[in-house]
């Protein structure tokens, strides 16, 4: 098993948890997932210097990291806002008018995929598929599937996250 190189990046004490995590692993490669897993708990994101810090305990090069952390959707490297809205932009929901709804968000409130709203009140996120395919276009609030929403319908649920008043 090889000994962690590094020292966490501050004195966070959420670093203890991260390297919990890699040690449970046995700082072996193939956790990298489980990791990042556990960073993003943690601190909400994946930020360079935690990447970076994962790449040298996992003896991983950074591009793969960096490669692992972007390829998988569930894995974020920028603060989430207070709430999360992801639009499934798979084919039935995107023919369905998921890019409406986008288009709606973007012109009403400025934020596009993967931003985050300027006072962090939320953050607009896409997914390629949220397998609610007869539901079409299905929007997740915060984790939980609304099936045919329209624009007005996401717009009303943003808006009710800043409390009516944009």
């Amino acid at each position: 098993m090889p000994l962690k190189k590094t020292q966490p990046p501050s004195d966070d004490k959420r670093w203890k948890l991260i390297n919990a995590a890699m040690r449970r692993h046995g700082y072996h490669r193939s956790a990298l997932i489980e990791v990042l897993h556990a960073v993003q708990d943690a601190f909400g994101f994946l930020e360079d210097e935690a990447l970076e810090y994962v790449a040298d305990n996992l003896t991983l090069p950074p591009s793969m990291v960096y490669g692992v952390a972007t390829f998988y959707h569930f894995f974020t490297l920028k603060p989430k806002g207070e709430h999360a809205c992801v639009i499934c932009t798979g084919t039935a929901c995107y023919i369905k008018g998921a890019g409406d709804i986008i288009d709606e968000i973007q012109d009403k409130f400025g934020v596009g995929p993967g931003e985050t709203s300027q006072d962090g009140k939320f953050s607009l996120l896409t997914a390629r598929c949220v397998g609610a395919c007869s539901l079409a276009p299905a929007v997740v609030y915060d984790g939980e599937v609304a099936g045919h929403q329209t624009p007005e319908d996401v717009i009303k649920t943003i808006q009710e996250w800043f409390g009516n008043d944009t």
